[in-house]
């Protein structure tokens, strides 16, 4: 597994204002106040009675059938998976006795239209995935069980009344922008902050950035 995105964010770290010293956060025990290393530490469950420790070797003994493999439990169509329940995206490798198999479910994908919904272990749980092709290869990617997506009643929808005219003209404004290359767009944020960042390291401002006017923004408001 490879992961198949990265992020261009860039990294802000906090400092003492008053003489500029990194802020980090360290892991410290509430019963003694001791600053732990990572061989100190162990992980487990809280209850009412006390803590219940879970250690690795408690993790690798459980029966997971996907401890070392990917379990496709279905194919089904693309359009039948809701966006909202997509996670982190990986693409997969495989070679050795794996290499049949993959080129095997990936020409099947293919020849299907379809997706695989499969069962992984990854970080200690079991997660639910979804494997589609990719510019020849394999990803999979991470989605959330049924039983971790909100009911969306919990939003109050706005009691409020449009015309069809209105509708019109916000079904013409979608078209208006119908046909957009997404693969071109970037993070204008994140360009300003580098500039911003490069002005002041050479102790100067960086020039004003006119934001975009009304009419090119086409705002829905």
């Amino acid at each position: 597994m490879f992961p198949a995105t990265e992020s261009h964010a860039i990294p802000l770290h906090q400092f003492h204002t008053a003489d500029g010293g990194r802020i980090r956060y360290r892991k410290v025990c509430e019963v003694d106040g001791k600053e732990l290393t990572r061989a100190e530490i162990t992980r487990g469950y809280e209850t009412a009675v006390g803590t219940i420790p879970v250690t690795d070797e408690d993790l690798d003994a459980l029966p997971l059938p996907t401890a070392k493999a990917i379990e496709i439990v279905a194919f089904v169509p693309t359009d039948s998976i809701d966006p909202i329940r997509i996670g982190a995206s990986y693409y997969l490798a495989a070679e050795g006795v794996a290499a049949k198999p993959y080129e095997l479910l990936r020409q099947a994908l293919e020849r299907s239209s379809k997706v695989a919904v499969a069962k992984f272990a990854m970080r200690d749980r079991e997660r639910l995935g979804l494997l589609r092709v990719l510019d020849d290869v394999i990803v999979l990617h991470g989605m959330r069980w049924p039983d971790e997506i909100r009911d969306a009643s919990q939003v109050e929808v706005p009691d409020v009344e449009v015309s069809d005219e209105e509708i019109d003209a916000a079904v013409a404004l979608a078209d208006t922008l119908s046909g957009r290359d997404v693969s071109e767009m970037h993070d204008e944020c994140r360009q300003a902050l580098e500039k911003l960042i490069e002005a002041k390291a050479a102790g100067t401002r960086p020039e004003p950035v006119e934001a975009p006017s009304r009419s090119r923004r086409r705002s829905w408001t």
